[in-house]
């Protein structure tokens, strides 16, 4: 049995998924140094050029290879520009289980982009993989984020009380840390079923403001 992910490509209609490269350096650096990616996400501040071209070319490649996670590119099929990031972290080979977790550029949100590429990603963790639970966490108050799960047809499970750092402005202009609940939600493989045509009938995969 397996114990690491293959490095591959996932496509959609609209989106390819795909393993990062050093040309994506500056828009990774643009993406994460984003106001809402810093308030809902543990990323570094300031994200800098240097940080971005470690996670690419060292800290993605070695979650593939110890079989922890994978790091995906989020790219628009038509222009190759970088939309966003989906990662598989803490995954248990034994149970076929993992966690997912999705951003979105700013420029790139209220498309639908993050839905397409987590249900993209579900659905091959499902079927090729083998996998038989993926698990989501939200932060409260990250509703945009709520949504994404929802969509994609997971369940809510139940709420970790305080176990979220997220972070809010200052007067100053600065960041502090703000602690909140995290949602727990499932996603089983008989959960997507019919996913894709449910949301081809409701118009498609841009309905919500998603992003991270």
């Amino acid at each position: 049995m397996t114990s690491t992910f293959p490095d591959i490509s996932i496509s959609t209609e609209r989106l390819v998924l795909r393993p990062f490269d050093e040309d994506d350096v500056q828009a990774l650096t643009e993406m994460m140094n984003d106001e809402q990616v810093m308030a809902w996400t543990d990323v570094q501040q300031p994200f800098t050029e240097a940080g971005a071209r470690t996670w690419i070319t060292e800290h993605a490649p070695a979650e593939r290879t110890s079989g922890r996670g994978l790091d995906l590119a989020v790219t628009e099929f038509l222009t190759q520009r970088l939309v966003g990031v989906i990662q598989l972290t803490g995954t248990d080979w034994h149970v076929r289980s993992t966690e997912l977790s999705y951003v979105v550029a700013p420029w790139a949100r209220g498309e639908g982009y993050a839905s397409e590429a987590a249900l993209a990603t579900a659905q091959w963790l499902f079927r090729e993989q083998k996998f038989e639970r993926i698990e989501l966490r939200t932060a409260a108050d990250n509703t945009a984020s709520q949504q994404v799960a929802q969509k994609i047809g997971c369940i809510s499970e139940g709420v970790l009380r305080n176990a979220c750092i997220a972070r809010a402005r200052t007067p100053e202009d600065g960041w502090t840390e703000v602690r909140t609940d995290y949602i727990v939600w499932s996603l089983l493989p008989e959960d997507i079923e019919g996913v894709s045509e449910e949301l081809a009938d409701s118009g498609g995969f841009g309905a919500y403001s998603d992003w991270n």
